[in-house]
């Protein structure tokens, strides 16, 4: 699946699509890149990118434990889902605004205010006195707003110096810079926890080292983005009449289980692992990203021999079977289980639905699309944490076991959605269009039209 142009004569209200996309003219490509052969994929901006995304990724991934900070400062797992959930209203409210400035004023721009931002956010955590004043939940959304337009603009700068046919592949090859980061990360933080620490002595350090890596990530952006030509201004049509008249339901929706499949592990396998006495988390994020490095690495080729939909509903599938796994859970091996299978399903969700959802936008609203994908995946953060939290909270007045029954239940509600989006009509379509695409060539990014997916 790639990031095409809309088709308007495959969309409903034919007369309102034409209208759109004639207000909306066409963008050239030079109008954001230099180069869109295949020779220049992975050149040294490419790896410059990739090491920025490296760096923001372990400092990402030194948050695992931000559990033992919202500790720190008197909070509960419940009052964690909440500051979690909330913290991502600030990511979806900034997300389509982030997408329009990256067609506006360019990707590498808004990528660098995104790491100024990200670590002005870390350091503010460390003035945070308590868990239930308005202070969290704001620094808590800057964060993950922040975080919104770093990965939203390097998946944009990425994307648009490749012809569309290879979006999927390459935003699959950055990606494993998180996988890296993902395995790094907890590991560094758990290091900074051990010994005769105290949380009250770890946490500082933990927000310390994600601003100096932050720091770091920055310059290597500049190095990669210095030479990067600005968008030409054009008139665009209004935001909210980009999102309604091209975003994919469907994709949508398994986005946002994407993203409540990744939320829960991240937030909750800390007190969970506490609970039943499991001393760190950082094997289980190991395992995690050395299994989705290894499969996001296998599946390079699957999303154009497959299509997207197979590969969608296989992530899915993953997904809803490492929930199950957690069941059994009371040795730290024990983790490895869920860790693998959910690894393997970030591998094949996050490219396959990426490159899905933004290849039903216009490629000149390449910014908007990528920025509501990626604000999907936030909406499941933000409509799992708190639920979760709050059944913890709640089960735990009737049993001891709240978190299998946590698990439990999630599972359940994965293999719903499973089932409804491998039965959908849109599902249908996806796989159809994937299956009628052309060999692209040059010529396409530089204006051809291309078909819906």
């Amino acid at each position: 699946m790639t990031a095409f142009e809309a088709d308007p004569e495959s969309l409903a209200s034919d007369a309102e699509r034409a209208a759109f996309v004639s207000q909306a003219g066409r963008s050239t490509d030079s109008q954001h890149l230099t180069h869109v052969t295949d020779d220049l994929v992975y050149d040294l901006t490419f790896w410059l990118a990739y090491l920025s995304n490296l760096l923001t990724t372990i400092a990402n991934g030194m948050m695992v434990r931000y559990a033992d900070f919202i500790d720190v400062i008197g909070g509960d797992e419940r009052q964690l889902g909440l500051i979690v959930g909330c913290g991502m209203i600030g990511s979806i409210a900034i997300r389509l605004a982030q997408g329009s400035a990256v067609d506006r004023y360019g990707a590498g721009r808004v990528w660098l205010w995104s790491l100024a931002t990200y670590s002005l956010s870390l350091l503010l955590h460390l003035s945070l006195s308590t868990a239930y004043g308005p202070g969290v939940f704001v620094v808590r959304a800057m964060m993950q707003a922040s975080l919104a337009g770093i990965f939203g603009s390097s998946i944009t700068f990425t994307a648009l110096r490749v012809r569309p046919g290879r979006m999927a592949e390459v935003v699959g090859s950055l990606g494993t810079s998180g996988f890296i980061g993902l395995m790094l990360g907890p590991v560094i933080s758990d290091w900074l926890g051990s010994g005769d620490r105290t949380p009250q002595q770890f946490v500082p350090l933990m927000f310390c080292g994600g601003i100096a890596l932050t720091v770091c990530s920055l310059v290597a952006t500049w190095l990669a983005t210095r030479h990067a030509v600005v968008p030409v201004r054009t008139h665009r049509p209004a935001l909210l009449q980009v999102v309604k008249t091209y975003h994919p339901l469907m994709i949508s929706i398994a986005a946002v289980m994407m993203g409540a499949g990744f939320a829960i592990p991240v937030t909750f396998l800390r007190p969970f692992a506490s609970e039943i006495s499991l001393s760190h988390v950082w094997p289980y994020f190991a395992v995690y990203s050395a299994t989705g490095f290894a499969a996001r690495i296998a599946s390079r080729s699957m999303f154009e021999r497959l299509g997207n939909r197979p590969v969608i509903a296989m992530g899915l599938m993953l997904l809803s079977l490492s929930f199950v796994c957690y069941l059994p859970v009371s040795r730290t091996w024990h983790l490895f289980v869920p860790a693998a299978i959910a690894g393997a399903a970030h591998a094949l969700l996050f490219p396959s639905i990426m490159s899905a959802g933004t290849g039903a936008f216009p490629r000149h609203c390449l910014g908007v699309a990528t920025s509501f994908i990626l604000a999907m995946f936030d909406m499941g953060t933000l409509i799992s944490a708190p639920i979760a939290g709050a059944f913890l909270r709640s089960a735990r007045q009737y049993t001891d076991n709240a978190y299998p029954w946590m698990f439990a239940g999630t599972a359940v509600v994965f293999i719903l959605v499973t089932i409804v989006f491998c039965t959908s009509q849109a599902a249908h379509q996806v796989a159809s269009n994937d299956a009628a695409e052309e060999p692209e060539s040059g010529s396409q990014a530089s204006g051809d039209k291309p078909r819906f997916s």
